[in-house]
């Protein structure tokens, strides 16, 4: 099974949704029992995103794209960049309340407060991760275990009823989607966009 397919895969069977359906596009949708406490807390989710963000950022800068690593940070990047604008998108046209906002899972195109489709969170984690899934994952099979971080996401966003089973299904799928792209792009999007010191990296500008 090539890559690509195994990542979509991964990413479908990795949002948790319970046995019993009651709505939504798909009849999956449902709210969780409340949990916003332990690993499930909001500020853990928030710290998780932020320590993405900082670790993929700070490694395409130190690395710029001349190895194999420095290039796949790059592509993540390009995929979290392009993947929050799909995203943001997809918010303001969909209109969809959260789960903390009603408990009929229906309720689409209700007004820019209403941004629940799709979950732009687990869709930027998932953008972050399968980069490298699609450049290691083959040589190094323990780097699939990085799918965990998304499907984490996803689950805890559902506990604490900021998002609906089909937004995080839809957000992983964009994610991953949007990585794959990345990954087998010619080059890094954002590298070609950039002043070329960026893209030669502090630890291969600075090292002997």
């Amino acid at each position: 099974m090539r890559a690509p397919r195994r990542l979509f895969l991964a990413a479908t069977l990795s949002v948790s949704i319970a046995a019993q359906a009651s709505g939504g596009p798909l009849g999956i949708d449902h709210r969780l029992h409340y949990d916003n406490s332990g690993i499930w807390k909001r500020s853990t989710q928030i710290t998780l995103m932020s320590g993405t963000i900082l670790t993929v950022g700070a490694g395409a800068l130190a690395f710029g794209d001349h190895s194999k690593l420095g290039d796949t940070f790059w592509r993540s990047v390009d995929a979290m960049v392009v993947t929050s604008l799909a995203t943001t998108a997809l918010k303001y046209t969909f209109q969809r309340e959260r789960p903390s906002q009603t408990t009929d899972p229906n309720l689409f195109f209700q007004g820019t407060h209403a941004q629940s489709f799709p979950s732009g969170e687990v869709a930027a984690m998932s953008a972050a991760v399968t980069p490298f899934i699609v450049n290691y994952g083959g040589i190094h099979p323990a780097v699939y275990a990085l799918a965990l971080l998304p499907a984490y996401d996803a689950l805890a966003r559902m506990k604490t009823h900021g998002h609906w089973q089909s937004d995080v299904l839809a957000g992983a799928l964009i994610g991953t989607g949007v990585g794959v792209w990345a990954a087998h792009r010619h080059s890094s999007l954002l590298v070609g966009w950039l002043p070329g010191g960026f893209s030669v990296g502090y630890v291969h500008h600075f090292t002997p």
